[in-house]
């Protein structure tokens, strides 16, 4: 008798437009967005426009065959483009569509493509100052790799410098070895010159390009390699003492040095998947990782096999020292927790797939999660915005330990936690902050 009396509720509620009928038939609460994207990983208010500048890079060598063996490095004409996405005053126009084509050692090219919402060349608003983020991506990147990220910060009123760090191509071990030398030195020297370059723009009044900039207001995202750089620019100088640290030739080693006496006029540090912090090829000591004085933002995946997140990336923020930090962790996740979400042949190249692809999360969900947290970040440290920080200081370290009592029956459709939801992390739906951790670490005083 039991047992009907539950079925008969249950298909009386469903006849009656209720239960899950009722949840079907309710319109989305946020019309013309994603609904399953926290609050701060959907678009922000401001129309996008895109361009590409190139910078000249002096005094820049670079390693050889022959240069690796004797110790000697050729001079090098380095000369990089950066992509800039700003602020505009109008969406009309045909959005940009991002183009790669990925040459994977041993395997036919791979031709990639995400679509964008900026517009190329649209106007840039002019009266109102905006803070600068410069990018920076990891060994084999391109420019527009994480272009979903950087059109999302744009749109929330930022000007986001993407560069293009033009690696050497790989096609076997030899090069490979070359290239990856030649990135240990240049990272954070291009992310130097670059940013310098730019801030002086602005300073200056002399280049259309930079007069958005707001000068005194400056972040830095790297990944992975960029990531490496960006540790070093941000105040940790670089120890030699390690394989493959100890293999840069002494040239380069002295404009290394020379490089890292001074960090770089940031104001706070996002790093993805950092590479250097490894114990088997360590860039830095803990005393020199501690010399960043910076809010720093770390986001990794603990099954990190490429930069060990155990020994690797949980040492450089446990070692921070000097910084207010947040690290962002995503339970399952390898390497690829960043970057846009492509489509790829099924029968292609796993090459490509490897190189790209995170095997556990969906690409669209880390995005989301990520343009949330990093949106937060740069607000409260570049803008300012004090409030923001409730969506970092999260309630509980493991999302899953999340709380949001509701009465039966109720149907929230994708309304997310505020202020009354205070054992709830802070822009997540219910029953959707999982698979996350938050780890919270103030500097030391």
């Amino acid at each position: 008798m039991k047992k009907r009396t539950i079925a008969a509720i249950v298909v009386g509620t469903i006849l009656a437009g209720g239960g899950v009928a009722a949840y079907v038939a309710s319109p989305t609460i946020h019309a013309g967005q994603v609904g399953e994207a926290p609050e701060l990983g959907r678009p922000g208010e401001y129309s996008i426009g895109m361009n590409v500048k190139k910078f000249a890079l002096e005094g820049r060598t670079t390693i050889t065959t022959m240069g690796a063996i004797s110790g000697n490095l050729a001079d090098a004409n380095r000369e990089l483009s950066v992509r800039f996405w700003y602020p505009a005053k109008t969406s009309d126009g045909e959005t940009a569509e991002y183009r790669h084509i990925m040459r994977p050692p041993g395997n036919d090219p791979v031709t990639i493509s995400a679509k964008g919402m900026a517009v190329p060349d649209a106007k840039a608003i002019i009266d109102q100052k905006y803070p600068l983020v410069l990018m920076s991506h990891g060994f084999g990147g391109w420019d527009t790799q994480f272009s979903n990220l950087a059109e999302h910060i744009a749109s929330h009123g930022y000007i986001v410098a993407s560069i293009n760090h033009a690696d050497m191509p790989i096609d076997g071990v030899t090069s490979f070895f070359l290239s990856f030398g030649n990135v240990l030195v240049d990272r954070t020297l291009d992310q130097r010159q670059i940013l310098m370059q730019i801030l002086e723009d602005a300073q200056s009044g002399s280049q259309a390009y930079a007069a958005q900039i707001d000068f005194d207001s400056v972040g830095l995202i790297g990944y992975s390699m960029g990531g490496y750089g960006a540790i070093a620019s941000a105040g940790a100088r670089y120890d030699f003492a390690n394989d493959p640290m100890s293999n840069i030739p002494a040239t380069a080693r002295t404009a290394m040095e020379e490089a890292s006496q001074k960090a770089l006029p940031i104001k706070s540090l996002v790093t993805f998947s950092p590479w250097g912090g490894q114990p088997d090829s360590r860039a830095w000591t803990a005393e020199s990782v501690g010399k960043i004085d910076k809010p720093v933002l770390v986001i990794t995946g603990n099954q990190d096999d490429v930069v060990n997140y155990e020994e690797g990336v949980k040492w450089l923020f446990e070692n921070m020292t000097g910084s207010n930090r947040y690290m962002l962790v995503y339970r399952e996740a390898r390497h690829n927790i960043v970057g846009n979400e492509f489509d790829l042949d099924t029968d292609g190249d796993f090459t490509t797939a490897e190189f790209l692809k995170e095997p556990v999360w969906r690409s669209d969900r880390l995005n989301a999660i990520n343009q949330h947290f990093v949106t937060a970040f740069l607000d409260m440290t570049l803008k300012d915005d004090a409030s923001k920080a409730d969506y970092l200081n999260v309630p509980t370290m493991d999302s899953n330990n999340s709380k949001w009592p509701i009465g039966f029956g109720e149907q929230l459709n994708g309304k997310m936690a505020g202020s009354e939801q205070s054992d709830h992390w802070k822009g997540f739906q219910r029953r959707w902050a999982v698979g996350l951790e938050m780890h919270r670490l103030e500097k030391k005083q």
